[in-house]
């Protein structure tokens, strides 16, 4: 079974996605469409954290749902797979593709949701964007200062699709979670098949549920 990569850096990107607003400094321009992108999507997940239902787990559920639904508008997991996984995706087949982008998905946001609880006080500021020269790209940054502060820089990678800006990679302290999981996903492709690593994922996925009784 491949290792659960870097858990203390995506408590951190979580931390910085889910629970406080990215902050404008004085003097700064308007918000970019990808910050702003970012910034509604944090929005609608602290307003449905917030809710007094989402304490009570007898009531959390489809609170819960309602924040991996948002999750999903703001991430590419599709785009997210097929760079994790690298040049070995070109032979997945279409069905195989789908199935890796649905359970790889279900792992990350598990793993990140999970984690929510765990947070006070950790303070976020956004600092500035780099966009590629088509403009097709662009990085969103930011930097955490966690409660004994440490300040740790998190960057979003962002694409455009279908009319809104996506996240396809997180930087956590200048590490992609992309390249993290690539590294584990080819270890285990060079000794077996696509539908096993997608076993792994799935089965890795259902551990974190049952582990927070979901």
């Amino acid at each position: 079974m491949f290792t659960h990569a870097l858990p203390r850096r995506i408590t951190i990107a979580l931390c910085a996605f889910l629970l406080t607003l990215v902050l404008l400094p004085a003097g700064a321009q308007a918000n970019s469409p990808a910050r702003q992108s970012l910034e509604t999507a944090t929005n609608r997940i602290l307003n449905f954290i917030k809710n007094p239902d989402y304490v009570n787990p007898a009531t959390r559920g489809p609170i819960r749902q309602q924040i991996e639904d948002e999750v999903l508008h703001i991430f590419d997991f599709s785009e997210f797979s097929s760079r994790t996984v690298g040049p070995r995706w070109r032979n997945f087949t279409a069905q195989q593709k789908r199935e890796f982008s649905d359970a790889f998905a279900d792992l990350l946001i598990n793993t990140y949701l999970n984690k929510i609880d765990g947070y006070n006080g950790e303070q976020v500021l956004y600092t500035g964007e780099v966009s590629s020269a088509k403009g097709d790209r662009t990085e969103v940054r930011t930097v955490v200062t966690m409660k004994d502060g440490k300040k740790v820089p998190v960057a979003y990678r962002m694409l455009p699709k279908n009319g809104k800006w996506l996240v396809y990679d997180v930087l956590i302290e200048n590490i992609s979670l992309v390249k993290n999981y690539r590294t584990q996903f080819q270890d285990i492709l060079n000794t077996d098949s696509p539908e096993n690593l997608i076993a792994r994922i799935k089965a890795k996925a259902m551990e974190v549920r049952q582990e927070h009784g979901k």
